[in-house]
């Protein structure tokens, strides 16, 4: 039974990230809690993306001792670490000597950790030598998807296929900003802005995938562009431009196809489409309803879990946390502690949300091709945007950077990627009531450390 109950509080934690990760929220349960913000906005450009902050808050997290990290010195600890940001440098280096892209350098789609076999990351002890750390690479280059594996130590490719039947790898902020650009200085286009009754300095546009339909596609690697009015708000999907579709070819950087089928459908106005909350309140009368009065948690001699590097240790539970370019975040090897020996007992290898499909299901001509696939096209951590403290993550949280690679094979860093933070209530294994029957008195065993 207890057995039982400790692997039912872990899988309601793990059960909770993925819906934290999916919707930005947490909900009050007696577990440990990570938060990982996934969509940003299609109009950051790469610039901006990546050093969007100054070099001392980008290199430098807190951890849960408040001692700052620099990225630039950090080392693995454990053979299921992320890369750091010298590793990444490093392969990048590689990469730049090794045929054909040293003499054309490709557009790099993935670069992260290539785990090494379950059996080696077992048999591993803290404290023992690392294994070989290895990168896995996904770069296009003349059509076709390149994967490569790279052998960080002794700075070598050991592997590298060409498999022109394995599809296309998912859109960077780079493609997005070159699909857009393309449409934007078309002159066609801007025509078409304008006959719509839209200035061309109002528009807000974003390259979405594209999936497969049929062979006018084949071999090509497209985005399509859709655009919106953001006069009068800043939630400008509310006044989208129906029936303009740009179809772009991201590698020859031209428009194939432009579909123009919704003259007749008129742009929604912008009136109470701003979700800010200022904008909300502005020239409106108070709601007539008593507000909430402010809620705090105390914990006044701090978390009850610690870091060390990617590993978290909370209450009888062990497990290794890193964030994740493509999955947003991974949990490995989570263990729980046996109370009764004292061993720790393997709950769970490696848990990640594989994936979040959105099919739109609408088979006119702006929406059939929406069946996003948000991890294997755009990357659930590629567009995580850093959290806010006192805002996603309450007090006492602990934040956790990502650290990715761009299109260029530079690395960058998504500061405050994933938080860790503990929500109580109460002792869900311990916790029992049982209703009157039979003459007998009801039977109620309270939560004593809940006050």
């Amino acid at each position: 039974m207890e057995a039982n109950a400790y692997l039912h509080c872990f899988f309601l934690l793990f059960s909770s990230l993925l819906l934290i990760i999916l919707v930005r929220s947490w909900f009050p349960t007696d577990s440990l809690f990570l938060d990982c913000s996934e969509y940003s906005s299609w109009c950051t450009t790469a610039k901006n993306r990546i050093y969007s902050k100054s070099n001392n808050v980008l290199l430098q997290n807190e951890n849960l001792l408040g001692k700052p990290i620099d990225h630039y010195t950090e080392t693995p600890k454990h053979p299921l670490d992320p890369l750091t940001l010298q590793e990444i440098n490093k392969v990048n280096t590689i990469l730049s000597l090794h045929p054909p892209f040293s003499t054309n350098y490709p557009s790099i789609h993935t670069l992260s950790l290539h785990e090494p076999e379950k059996s080696t990351v077992l048999k591993w002890k803290k404290g023992h030598t690392l294994p070989p750390r290895e990168a896995i690479v996904i770069a296009f280059l003349d059509s076709h998807s390149h994967v490569l594996v790279v052998d960080v130590e002794a700075a070598q490719v050991i592997s590298h296929k060409i498999d022109p039947t394995s599809g296309y790898p998912m859109l960077l902020a780079e493609d997005t900003i070159l699909a857009t650009t393309i449409t934007q200085e078309n002159e066609e286009f801007k025509r078409i802005i304008v006959s719509r009754g839209v200035r061309l300095s109002d528009i807000a546009c974003i390259a979405l995938a594209t999936g497969w339909y049929g062979p006018n596609e084949e071999g090509k690697r497209v985005a399509k562009v859709q655009c919106f009015s953001q006069h009068g708000t800043t939630n400008y999907y509310m006044r989208p431009i129906e029936g303009l579709t740009v179809t772009v070819d991201l590698e020859k950087k031209e428009i194939l196809k432009i579909a123009n089928t919704g003259n007749d459908i008129p742009i929604p106005k912008a009136t109470d489409t701003d979700y800010q909350y200022s904008r909300q309140q502005k020239n409106k009368q108070p709601l007539n309803m008593k507000p909430i009065n402010p809620i705090s948690m105390e914990q006044p001699l701090g978390p009850s879990f610690t870091i060390d590097g990617h590993t978290v240790n909370w209450a009888n539970w062990e497990f290794h946390l890193k964030p994740d370019a493509r999955a947003g975040v991974i949990i490995s090897q989570a263990k729980v502690r046996d109370p009764d020996t004292g061993m720790l007992r393997s709950v769970m290898y490696k848990g990640f949300p594989s994936e979040l499909f959105v099919p739109y299901m609408d088979p006119s001509e702006g929406w059939y091709f929406k069946t996003y696939m948000d991890a294997g096209e755009y990357g659930m951590g590629l567009t995580a945007m850093s959290l806010v403290p006192l805002n996603d993550c309450p007090h006492n949280a602990r934040y956790m950077d990502g650290i990715f690679a761009a299109a260029d094979g530079k690395p960058f860093v998504r500061s405050n990627m994933a938080c860790i933070f503990e929500r109580y209530a109460g002792e869900v294994g311990w916790r029992h009531s049982e209703s009157p029957d039979s003459g007998r008195p009801e039977v109620y065993i309270p939560n004593e450390n809940l006050n």
